[in-house]
């Protein structure tokens, strides 16, 4: 599936589609959705509790391997969801609310996709909390 042979629709239904599947897996304890989906050829991630740049899915895989088993959700909001393509690539933007086993999330999220041969994958995560001066992390459990 490329931006120029599909509709925009298509295509934003997709990359949403993708997302969700990771999402749902994510909050079942199963981080493997997002490990197969970021890119294993380029990938870069922020998050609101990593002081530094991820620059390597080797990184960010063992990352996934330390809360794997250990975050769940019975539920999450998906919200406002936007895709804004270019050339083979696409930028997924939206919300993200949860209360987990370990943190409650308010995530404004950045998925950069790209256009891989085996399909598409995110080559750029950002996870940055919505009004962090709002949180409150006295109540978060010890991820590691």
């Amino acid at each position: 599936m490329t931006a120029q042979n599909v509709s925009c629709e298509e295509l934003t239904a997709h990359i949403i589609g993708l997302e969700k599947a990771a999402l749902d897996k994510w909050f079942r304890g199963d981080t493997s959705g997002y490990e197969q989906l970021w890119s294993k050829r380029s990938f870069s991630y922020f998050d609101g509790v990593v002081s530094e740049r991820v620059d390597d899915h080797a990184s960010i895989a063992a990352f996934l391997k330390t809360i794997d088993g250990k975050l769940f959700a019975d539920s999450y909001e998906f919200r406002s969801p936007r895709v804004q393509f270019g050339v083979d690539m696409a930028v997924l933007t939206y919300q993200l609310f949860a209360k987990t086993t370990l943190i409650d999330m308010a995530y404004n999220c950045i998925e950069v996709y790209q256009k891989e041969d085996d399909g598409w994958h995110v080559i750029h995560s950002t996870w940055s909390f919505i009004r962090p001066m709002d949180m409150h992390f006295s109540t978060a459990k010890e991820i590691v």
